[in-house]
């Protein structure tokens, strides 16, 4: 039984060198003590949102329905988009690779798929970045009319 507790606690102290959130704490940290780094990548910068709700109206079950949310960069220093997910696998965000230079206009996509989802659609998509204030929560809503066979 000893052998068992030491080798998990041998195993277990090489596993956590490797976790995500003691990286995110270096790379939060490095810009800050490394000098000539550029910082302004970091910084906050506030964002004007063009189109936060979208409905779709009606759709067949089955139709694959696209939509782009636009938003505005309206602050001093890029904007970043780090993360974008929808409430359900069924409808895909993709988001700027790339970061938004100040007074340029970005885009999210989002992809719905109808397929087996008949009846009201109501799916929110959170975006994370560096905009103070945070995005809103995006709205993808219609309903899916379902196949009668």
């Amino acid at each position: 039984m000893k052998r068992v507790v030491i080798v998990m606690i041998f195993a277990s102290s090489f596993l956590l060198p490797g976790c995500d959130v003691r990286k995110k704490d270096k790379i939060a940290i490095a810009p800050n003590s490394v000098p000539g780094q550029q910082k302004e990548n970091l910084s906050p910068t506030t964002v004007q949102i063009i189109d936060s709700v979208y409905n779709f109206g009606q759709v067949a079950e089955g139709k694959i329905v696209e939509y782009s949310y636009h938003f505005k960069n309206t602050g001093k220093n890029p904007l970043i988009i780090e993360d974008a997910h929808a409430s359900c696998g069924c409808t895909v965000p993709e988001k700027p690779e790339h970061p938004i230079k100040p007074g340029e206009i970005g885009f999210i996509k989002v992809t719905f798929n109808s397929e087996k989802r008949p009846g009201q659609a109501h799916k929110t998509i959170t975006v994370t970045s560096n905009a103070e204030p945070s995005f809103p929560i995006l709205l993808l809503e219609g309903e899916v009319i379902g196949n009668k066979e």
